[in-house]
């Protein structure tokens, strides 16, 4: 069954209070920032800052979420820059008044993806940032084969359901419709597949009875701005490691 067990992702005792689990790390395993397979290591300076890209199409609101606890000092990472297929996006602005380097991908003739220039400049416009993660915060394009490539392993998405239930577009009305009494949100590893990504972090929302579409798809967000923090903020740290499919938190070494 998809549901019926509540998906809560713990690390260890940090800045949200979270209760502490530690986990060991199992032979075979992979310390993130080696993450789903080969080559996709990211190898930056000790000193450096984790830097972050996001990707947007809509208002942004999963960006502040995590902007905001940067500003806390709850995500030890700063956010690079800031890109959107809309040029007249909330994300953009969001990211401009916070002083955050901001553009307007123009992303061709295509509905569903971007035309292979566009994605192109993408990529440059990401590595010359020199990101050591893309957050996808409501970005509306597939991404193909050859950005894939460029940041594998290094792509993480946000969504609207308890995958594997629910892939795809209006997750909170497919959730609705087929009459489950629990939802949520997921963090996963972006892959070639349509939200099939290994699984970093989930948190459920009740469906209540007297739900509509939108009330749903609201608590929803309300949870996505907790959860999303809480999986990068592990990420910058490096308590993420990758075994096949199973992500474990990790609990830092004691001091």
């Amino acid at each position: 069954m998809c549901l019926g067990t509540k998906y809560v992702c713990v690390t260890a005792e940090n800045e949200y209070g979270e209760v502490p689990m530690h986990l060991a790390t199992p032979a075979g395993a992979v310390r993130f920032p080696l993450v789903l397979g080969g080559g996709c290591a990211i190898q930056r300076p000790v000193s450096k800052l984790f830097r972050l890209g996001v990707l947007g199409s809509g208002q942004g609101s999963n960006f502040v979420a995590i902007a905001e606890a940067i500003a806390a000092g709850k995500i030890p990472a700063e956010v690079a820059l800031v890109l959107s297929d809309v040029e007249s996006s909330g994300i953009l602005t969001q990211a401009r008044q916070r002083g955050i380097p901001a553009s307007y991908l123009p992303p061709g003739k295509f509905r569903t993806k971007l035309e292979e220039d566009a994605e192109r400049s993408l990529v440059a416009q990401l590595q010359a940032a020199e990101v050591d993660l893309v957050l996808l915060a409501g970005f509306m394009r597939v991404l193909k084969g050859d950005f894939l490539k460029a940041f594998e392993g290094r792509i993480v998405n946000i969504h609207p359901s308890l995958l594997p239930c629910f892939p795809g577009l209006h997750a909170w009305k497919q959730a609705l419709d087929y009459g489950v009494k629990v939802t949520g949100c997921t963090v996963h590893f972006v892959d070639a597949g349509i939200d099939s990504g290994a699984i970093i972090g989930q948190q459920t929302v009740p469906v209540l009875d007297r739900d509509t579409p939108e009330s749903l798809h609201l608590r929803i967000h309300q949870a996505e701005h907790e959860l999303y923090p809480r999986c990068v903020a592990a990420l910058a740290r490096g308590e993420i490691s990758v075994q096949g499919r199973l992500v474990l938190w990790n609990a830092p070494a004691p001091k």
